[in-house]
Formats: structure tokens, C-alpha cells, sequence
């Protein structure tokens, strides 16, 4: 039985968790942290992770960047692993992450759904092939609900890393990312990535990648219609994290693995 302690668990990103834990019978959901202890679960709620004194086997954060020090202090306390699903982290806080995962494997990905990931490969695979010959523009659109506080996503952040990855691997040139054009009256360059971000609404995740030609127009995109597809993304990445040795892990070790 594997054991997850779930950070977060009443929002609605670790309410799908936990039932995505539920429905399965090799899993056991030993512990929840939330901001309220009388959050309920169907485990024993604890606002603080070292309050919870029974066995863990690894700890999945759905939470906000805030609650970092305790996760932090929780797993490196107990040696546990730590999927990391929680998005919008300083670069002083990634780096807080690295120095965990020398101590306790840690999963990190801007995005637990394995179409996302799909993408981001379709993404650099058509940059490589329509970039040459400089034909066609590259932009970025993620829509997200209102409550959605980074922007742009960390999806959308994955998506232009393998875009401009496709694009210096065939140009030579590293492309700039573009956020805004409000203030500049020139005409587009072709070594730019152009990024727009949507909040609003219930909106669960839409990404669209944009290569636009003369004469034509691609687009690869991906739209999510219910938070489960990353809860059951984050339970299939605490098994996989289950056992590891130290080191930091993502999607593509994960799709390797089952691959």
C-alpha cells in the first residue's frame, strides 16, 4: 500500500486527489494538511505536516508557494518523497527545491497531464520543421480561471521553452519572449515568442500554440475540462516517485518509464 500525505487537501485541486487516491485500492490516504483543520477528509487534517506522528510514503503539494517551509521541513525531517503539483515558485524557492532533492527525490512539472506533455513534444518537433527558411511566427495563448494567480501559466512557460528550443536548435539564434506589445510600434521580429495569458471565468486550462505562415496557418492545442486529469496525473507520479533515489524527476522520466 502506498502511503500519500496530500498538502492542500481542501481546495479543489487536492479534493481531486484525494479521491483519485480513494479510488484506488493500493493506495492509502494517511494524512491531509490545510490552512483550516476543520477541513474535511477522509483522513486526519493537520495544519502543520510534522504534526502527523504515523508513516508517510510520499507527499504530494497541491497547495501555494507559501506553504513551502513546512513542506520543506516535513520531508527533509522524514526522508519522504515529495511530488511538487503546486506552480507560481520563486527562482529562490526552485532553488530551495533542488536542495531538497539531493536529500529525497522530488517531482516537479509546470503540468501533470499527459496530453499537455504530448504537446509540449508536438511543439518542438513543428518548430524544428517550419522555423528553417524563417516563414513563420511562433505564439503562445493560455486561458485559465479567475482564480489563477501566475501568469503566464507554467505551461505556457513549457510550451515556449520547447518552441524556442526547436528554434535555436535550426536558426543558431535564441529567441526573445514577448509578454506585452502595448508599448512597442514596430513591426514584428521573427526571433521572438509571443505569450498571452486569459483569467477568467471556471476556465480549468486551455493552450494553443500558433505557428502562422504566409498563406497558412498551424495550430497545436490542448484543453482540459476537469481538474481530474491532473489528480490522477499526480497519483500516477507519486507511484512512480515511490522508491526512487534522490534527484529531481519529471514528465519526461515518468512517460520514459511507462514507455
Amino acid at each position: 500500500m502506498l502511503k500519500l500525505m496530500i498538502i492542500g487537501i481542501g481546495g479543489a485541486m487536492g479534493q481531486s486527489v484525494a479521491r483519485a487516491a480513494l479510488a484506488d485500492s493500493e493506495i492509502t490516504l494517511a494524512a491531509g494538511i490545510d490552512i483550516s483543520a476543520d477541513t474535511r477528509a477522509e483522513c486526519p487534517v493537520f495544519l502543520d505536516p510534522l504534526e502527523y506522528s504515523g508513516s508517510v510514503d510520499v507527499v504530494i503539494d497541491f497547495s501555494s508557494p507559501k506553504a513551502l517551509p513546512p513542506i520543506l521541513r516535513y520531508c527533509t525531517t522524514k526522508k519522504v518523497p515529495l511530488v511538487m503539483a503546486t506552480t507560481g515558485h520563486s527562482e529562490e524557492q526552485l532553488a530551495l527545491l533542488r536542495e531538497l532533492s539531493q536529500e529525497v527525490p522530488v517531482f516537479i512539472t509546470g503540468n501533470l497531464s499527459l496530453g499537455i506533455n504530448l504537446l509540449v513534444h508536438l511543439a518542438n518537433a513543428a518548430a524544428k520543421v517550419l522555423f528553417p527558411g524563417g516563414k513563420f511566427d511562433a505564439e503562445i495563448l493560455e486561458a485559465h480561471h479567475r482564480r489563477k494567480v501566475d501568469a503566464p501559466s507554467k505551461t505556457a512557460l513549457m510550451l515556449r521553452d520547447a518552441v524556442a528550443s526547436g528554434y535555436a536548435e535550426v536558426t543558431g539564434e535564441e529567441p526573445q519572449s514577448v509578454y506585452s506589445r502595448e508599448s512597442r510600434r514596430i513591426a514584428r521580429p521573427a526571433a521572438e515568442i509571443g505569450i498571452s495569458s486569459i483569467r477568467g471565468g471556471t476556465i480549468v486550462g486551455e493552450h494553443e500554440v500558433i505557428f502562422a505562415g504566409t498563406d497558412e496557418v498551424i495550430k497545436l492545442s490542448h484543453s482540459a475540462t476537469s481538474r481530474d486529469v491532473f489528480a490522477e496525473g499526480a497519483v500516477r507520479a507519486a507511484r512512480f516517485l515511490a522508491g526512487k533515489a534522490p534527484g529531481m524527476y519529471g514528465m519526461q522520466e515518468l512517460l520514459s518509464d511507462i514507455l
